[in-house]
C-alpha cells in the first residue's frame, strides 16, 4: 500500500515543524509508521560535516555515502535536486503508512492528490492558502480560521490533537 501523503504548509515560524512533531507522536501511539520529509531550501546545505569521514568520501567522488551507528543508518546521496523527483523521494518511504512533507510549497500547491494541513498566523495567511492549496484537510496554528467560514475546519493542535490525527486516520482508512 502506498502511504498517505500530507503536506504541512505555512509561513516561516508558523509552527509547521511543531505540527508534524505533535501529529507524529500521536499517530505513532496509534500504531502508524510515519515518515517525515523536510525540504531545506538553503543553497549548499549539508547534513555532513566538513572533515568527517563521510564528507571525505563524498569529496573523493562517492555519490552515495552510508553511515551506520548503533541507533541509526543515514544515507547521503550527492546529486542535484533537479535530478530528483518527489516520486523518488516518496519511494524511499514505501514502508510508511503516513508521510508528512514540510516545505515543498510550490510542488505541494501543484499536487491535488496531496492533502494539506495549513498552519496560519493571520487571516491573510488563511485567505492566501485557501486560494493556493487544494485540497486542504484542515487549518491549524496560532490564528483560528473558525470565523472565516472556510470549507476546511480549523483544529487547535494542542487542544484537539486527536481530532486532527483522526482526520488523517480517515484518509488512511479510505486508502485501505
Amino acid at each position: 500500500m502506498k502511504p498517505v501523503v500530507i503536506g504541512v504548509v505555512g509561513g516561516k515560524k508558523s509552527g509547521k515543524t511543531t505540527t508534524i512533531e505533535v501529529l507524529t507522536r500521536e499517530l505513532t501511539k496509534r500504531g502508524y509508521k510515519i515518515a517525515a520529509i523536510k525540504h531545506v531550501p538553503e543553497p549548499n546545505f549539508t547534513l555532513d560535516k566538513e572533515g568527517k569521514d563521510t564528507w571525505r568520501y563524498a569529496q573523493a567522488g562517492a555519490r552515495t555515502v552510508i553511515s551506520v551507528s548503533a541507533d541509526e543508518v543515514a544515507t547521503i546521496e550527492k546529486m542535484h535536486v533537479e535530478e530528483f523527483s518527489l516520486k523518488e523521494v516518496l519511494a524511499r518511504c514505501r514502508d510508511s503508512d503516513i508521510v508528512f512533507l514540510e516545505g515543498f510549497r510550490k510542488l505541494t500547491a501543484e499536487r491535488k492528490d496531496i492533502f494539506k494541513i495549513v498552519v496560519v498566523k493571520s487571516a491573510e495567511d488563511a485567505a492566501e492558502a485557501f486560494k493556493t492549496f487544494e485540497p486542504i484537510l484542515a487549518f491549524t496554528g496560532p490564528f483560528s480560521t473558525e470565523k472565516l467560514n472556510l470549507k476546511s475546519p480549523y483544529v487547535d493542535l494542542f487542544d484537539h490533537t486527536g481530532k486532527l490525527a483522526g482526520l488523517i486516520e480517515e484518509l488512511v482508512d479510505k486508502k485501505l
